[in-house]
C-alpha cells in the first residue's frame, strides 16, 4: 500500500491508467478490468462509479458494455484521480497532524514536508495519464490491443 494514497486511490490510477491503453470509445468489463490488474472486483465496481460520477469514466451496462474513459487520456492528470478518490488536503494539511501548523507554528517537519508536498503536488498535476500509460513497464499493462 502506498504511504500517501489511500488503496481505493492506488486501485483508481492503475485502472484508469489500463483504460488509457484502450483505444477510444473500447468498454472494458469490470471483469476483465479487475482480472486483469488484479484487483477485487467488488472494490473496484465501487472506485469505477465513483470515478463515473466525477465525470473520468462513462459506463455502460449489458453484454457490449464496461467503462472507458470519458476524456482524452492527455485531459486527465493524476491530479484530478487523487482528488476524485483521496481529495487533496495532503497539499496543505501538515504531516504529522498538527491542525494550527503553519509558517508562524511550524512542526518540527515543516518545512522539509512543504518542499516535498510541492514537488509531489507538481508531479501529479504534470503528469497526465496519457504520459503515464506509454511509460508504464508492468506487463499486464502492455501488449493491449483492444
Amino acid at each position: 500500500m502506498s504511504v500517501l494514497f489511500s488503496r481505493q486511490c492506488e486501485y483508481a490510477l492503475q485502472a484508469v491508467l489500463y483504460l488509457a491503453l484502450k483505444p477510444e470509445g473500447v468498454k472494458t468489463s469490470i471483469r476483465d478490468l479487475a482480472k486483469r490488474i488484479q484487483i477485487p472486483h467488488h472494490f473496484l465496481a465501487k472506485i469505477l462509479q465513483q470515478l463515473v460520477y466525477k465525470g473520468m469514466l462513462v459506463s455502460q451496462k449489458g453484454p457490449a458494455g464496461g467503462f472507458a474513459l470519458a476524456k482524452q487520456p492527455k485531459a486527465i492528470t493524476l491530479y484530478n484521480i487523487v482528488e476524485a478518490i483521496d481529495g487533496v488536503e495532503f497539499t496543505t494539511n501538515c504531516l504529522l497532524g498538527f491542525p494550527e501548523c503553519s509558517g508562524k507554528n511550524p512542526c518540527a517537519v515543516h518545512d522539509t514536508w512543504g518542499s516535498m508536498r510541492d514537488e509531489l503536488k507538481s508531479v501529479l498535476m504534470n503528469k497526465n495519464v496519457a504520459q503515464m500509460a506509454k511509460e508504464m513497464r508492468k506487463p499486464e499493462y502492455k501488449a493491449i490491443s483492444g
